[in-house]
């Protein structure tokens, strides 16, 4: 079998930077902020972009250009660049693809950064914007304006797992000429791939599962090789750039993303389940259980589920706190999608700067708990759940 059939498991594995001298088994670690030339007219031509020579790491790094490349391979894109953080890359991918004048259409259930990037940044440089209700794209074309330059989605949506039929959007896209951009963060391309759908770029969070275990920060944009270059221009002028460090860490990474994103969305689904009748509890969503309001659209573009579930505490915000206070074994932080399990209260951290209506109207409730799945011991999963419910009342 040739290198170009490889299935996305393998090029996650077997994709690597060009051997030094050294004949090493494992990628080095390319720590230099710049790079040098034999002669005058090699350093010429490869300012001239007649080489693919490297010239400085905060343009491209062979440690950065691996991790580029797998991310790729996995989502199918043509063209990537990998940046500092989640949200420099969602950042990157709305300046360089717009301009003052430009019109966004948004779905309003997104990350807290990127609605404060949406209604406070934006519009300073001139960049209209329109929210719809991810639950009802059908809204999403009468939003579309003669200006109009790109759609963003985020599905599974953060924190609420709501899910959006992406390829109506691309549909939509197409026949308007704007861009389809997807967040596929929460899924990664293990379990979605937006571009097979329609996208035409996809930006993520690599610090979320891509890393897994919570240790690096970063992001990747990547998607059509002329949308790319624009992103890649923007990147090289601005300075956004990942560090060779965490694009070796995360390459190594992505080698298990397969095998992580299988018993992530395994251990999700068993406590999804195990939870849906607790009484302390209103109501869990998780995409693959029957009693999601999307779930036969999950059903189409998901392979599985991922590593979130959420509930809603019966007793509010109080309940909340006291579930957390009660935990024992899940971690309290605002991250996601690491090897250990962790808790979280949306409408308190990482949607707190929305107002009380913001929050009610993407779905963060006073009582709502986020739980990222962890890689533990499933039944010790749900036992800590369970015996801090009990405390919850």
């Amino acid at each position: 079998m040739e290198k170009d059939q490889y299935r996305p498991e393998t090029n996650a594995v077997r994709i690597q930077t060009e051997k030094t001298w050294q004949m090493e088994h494992s990628t080095p670690l390319f720590l230099t902020s710049s790079f040098t030339y034999d002669s005058a007219e090699e350093m010429r031509a490869t300012f001239a972009d007649e080489t693919d020579n490297n010239i400085y790491t905060r343009f491209s790094n062979p440690n950065v250009d691996e991790f580029v490349q797998k991310v790729c391979a996995l989502e199918g894109a043509e063209a990537g660049f990998a940046t500092a953080s989640g949200m420099s890359a969602v950042f990157a991918s709305f300046m360089a693809l717009m301009n003052a004048g430009d019109h966004l259409v948004s779905a309003s259930s997104i990350f807290g950064s990127t609605h404060t990037i949406i209604t406070k940044f934006l519009p300073k440089w001139g960049i209209e914007y329109s929210y719809f209700d991810i639950n009802k794209p059908e809204t999403v074309e009468a939003l579309i304006k003669p200006n109009t330059k790109m759609i963003f989605v985020e599905t599974p949506s953060n924190p609420g797992l709501e899910i959006v039929d992406l390829s109506v959007l691309a549909a939509i896209a197409n026949k308007h000429n704007v861009i389809l951009n997807v967040d596929n963060c929460f899924a990664t391309p293990v379990l979605q791939r937006p571009i097979e759908t329609g996208a035409h770029i996809v930006t993520h969070s690599a610090t979320k599962w891509m890393d897994g275990q919570g240790r690096v920060l970063g992001g990747v944009v990547v998607g059509r090789k002329d949308l790319i270059k624009e992103v890649h221009t923007f990147c090289r002028s601005t300075g956004p750039a990942m560090s060779p460090f965490n694009a070796w860490v995360l390459s190594k990474s992505l080698e298990t993303l397969h095998i992580r994103m299988a018993r992530h969305s395994e251990s999700a689904l068993a406590l999804a389940k195990a939870l849906e009748n607790n009484p302390h509890i209103s109501w869990v969503k998780y995409p693959m259980l029957e009693s999601h309001p999307q779930h036969a659209i999950a059903k189409k573009q998901m392979s599985a589920g991922g590593g979130i579930v959420c509930f809603e505490l019966k007793g509010g915000l109080q309940s909340g706190t006291r579930f957390l206070d009660a935990l024992k074994m899940l971690t309290l932080t605002a991250n996601l999608g690491d090897s250990r399990s962790i808790a979280s209260h949306p409408a308190s951290t990482t949607h707190a700067k929305l107002t009380d209506a913001e929050r009610a109207q993407v779905g963060i409730t006073p009582g709502m708990i986020r739980i990222s799945v962890g890689l533990e011991n499933a039944q010790d999963i749900l036992e800590d759940i369970l015996q801090a419910l009990e405390q919850s009342k």
